[in-house]
């Protein structure tokens, strides 16, 4: 029965709320993971038999595992989902996460790197695919998972534009300047020779980024080869650096906020403040201006 109900949600996030497919995985991780601890800590099979305290008492006992902050608050914020949908639904009558509050959390800024050692982490010994990658990812500021599920239908070389779809499956052009041109075309020398003789090759043509054996990259690939290259300017680097050193040069270099908005597939300019160094009377000057048009 729990099962069905955790299937029933996940079924109405993908189809309903149209949310990407990792979105829709973490929601069920969170869920499954709350009822399989009231379950064989209060031997709670029966979703009506859940308490506030039931749930208060995973949140404490997240905590005492050493779960970051951040992490408690996105497990706590699946549960209220799945609650608040069951009632909706009127597949449950009592909200017992109505009242529950979320561990307040500090939001840090990701580390940012120069744009000189992005230029000599460029300057390093990269594979043709790896100099494509990173060339592509620093130049557009893609999030991972955007990067490793890139098409190459949606890339336009000639125009230099390519089409991404981000959360919420909402597509954008983001525009690729002209070193990351380059890098590409290069690397689709090598690529079309993979397609041609690796069976994956083949099977995962639709992909832009492939390995030499042919099989597509996944977010991990992408975590280590980052953290690997950060090591040779001595800083320990993660793909969000990336992305967040991408923002704050175009912002240090004039662009305007609400650009920088548009490009990182924001779909709140408060968003955009967390990937940026600019002070708050400036965000609420852009704000307010965006507002009063």
């Amino acid at each position: 029965m729990l099962t069905e109900l955790v299937s029933d949600y996940l079924n109405y996030l993908e189809f309903e709320r149209a949310l990407s497919k990792n979105t829709i995985e973490a929601y069920g991780h969170d869920i499954f993971s709350f009822l399989e601890y009231i379950s064989s800590n209060f031997g709670i099979n029966d979703i009506a038999c859940v308490k506030r305290t039931h749930i208060s008492t995973y949140n404490r006992h997240l905590a005492s595992c050493g779960i970051s902050p951040t992490s408690i608050v996105r497990k706590i914020a699946s549960i209220k989902g799945f609650f608040r949908y069951l009632c909706v639904s009127e597949k449950l009558k009592k909200n017992p996460a109505l009242a529950l509050s979320s561990p307040k959390i500090t939001k840090k800024l990701p580390r940012v790197i120069s744009m000189q050692e992005i230029e000599k982490l460029l300057a390093t010994h990269l594979d043709v695919m790896q100099k494509a990658l990173f060339e592509l990812f620093y130049a557009t500021g893609l999030r991972v998972s955007e990067l490793v599920n890139l098409e190459f239908k949606n890339t336009d070389l000639k125009a230099g534009i390519i089409r991404t779809m981000g959360k919420g499956s909402k597509e954008r052009i983001v525009p690729v300047g002209t070193k990351a041109r380059t890098a590409l075309k290069t690397y689709y020398k090598e690529r079309e020779i993979i397609i041609l003789t690796t069976p994956d090759g083949k099977k995962n043509q639709k992909y832009v980024f492939l390995k030499p054996n042919g099989k597509k990259i996944t977010r991990q690939y992408v975590y280590t080869f980052i953290h690997n290259l950060g090591k040779k300017i001595q800083k320990d680097i993660s793909p969000h650096t990336i992305r967040h050193s991408f923002a704050t040069h175009l912002l240090e270099n004039g662009a305007d906020l609400r650009v920088v908005q548009e490009l990182l597939g924001h779909s709140s300019i408060v968003t955009t403040q967390l990937y940026t160094h600019i002070s708050k009377k400036r965000l609420r000057e852009v704000y307010f201006s965006i507002n009063s048009d």
